[in-house]
């Protein structure tokens, strides 16, 4: 969507806080021992709190509020009963959420406890990277670019990344347009960042993969070579100058 007035943003902002805080407080409540569902659990409770609707259950009919997605998982993982978090496991949570009409998305990986299993580098990276693309955005600016600069500082790194998985637009409903903003310059993509837009900035960093396949449960990605893959993610409002980070407040970057 674009910000045309302050009721707007007013409104994006909201639906802004209620997922960042809802993945802050995740991040914080997760513990070895707990099982992904009761993690989810908690996360319904808080969105349910500010009145806000689980996205992917209300757009796709997801079996669960949050995707909660734990070591070989990319993205899209099942919160379960039977899926027991560890110390050193490398977790990503995705929250997005529908309030008042407004939508907004974020998501971030992080190691629990002890980093027994040395995904902190990885996860370092991913958040190094968003911060350096997200901070290069600004009104006119080629989307193309903006993938180019995640691709090459995941090489710099050491990584690569996922080229089937991408950011996107968000506001009004959970995808938008630009329907993909890429972690690679997709030479094919003419389009430039418009002052006023919502975007979801995400970053897909991974070991070994570079396409992310969709296991039999309909849901959960995992690697086409394997391996782990890193994701952080904030909507933002693209400006002339510095963007306005809607979800500021989830802390992936502290």
């Amino acid at each position: 969507m674009s910000i045309t007035n302050e009721t707007e943003l007013l409104g994006m902002q909201k639906a802004s806080e209620a997922v960042a805080y809802t993945l802050q407080q995740m991040r914080l409540h997760a513990q070895p021992g707990m099982t992904t569902k009761q993690l989810d659990d908690y996360g319904a409770s808080i969105l349910a709190g500010f009145g806000a609707k689980s996205a992917p259950l209300l757009t796709y009919g997801f079996p669960g509020y949050t995707c909660i997605s734990v070591n070989n998982e990319f993205c899209h993982g099942i919160p379960s009963n039977n899926k027991i978090l560890k110390e050193g496991d490398l977790i990503n949570i995705d929250v997005s959420a529908e309030l008042n009409g407004f939508w907004s998305d974020n998501g971030g990986s992080f190691v629990l406890g002890q980093d027994v299993n040395r995904h902190q580098q990885l996860v370092n990276a991913s958040k190094q990277i968003l911060h350096k693309a997200i901070h290069n955005i600004k009104g006119g600016v080629r989307i193309a670019d903006i993938g180019y600069l995640i691709e090459t500082e995941a090489k710099k790194n050491g990584y690569k990344v996922i080229k089937n998985l991408t950011g996107h637009g968000v506001g009004r409903s959970l995808h938008e347009e630009p329907s993909e903003i890429a972690n690679y310059k997709d030479r094919y993509n003419t389009t430039r960042f418009k002052k006023n837009s919502v975007v979801a900035i995400e970053t897909f960093i991974a070991t070994t993969s570079t396409y992310a396949e969709t296991l039999n449960d309909g849901w959960t990605m995992v690697g086409n070579k394997g391996g782990f893959m890193a994701q952080h993610e904030h909507t933002i409002v693209v400006t002339d100058g510095a963007p306005i980070i809607l979800t500021e407040m989830n802390e992936i970057w502290n």
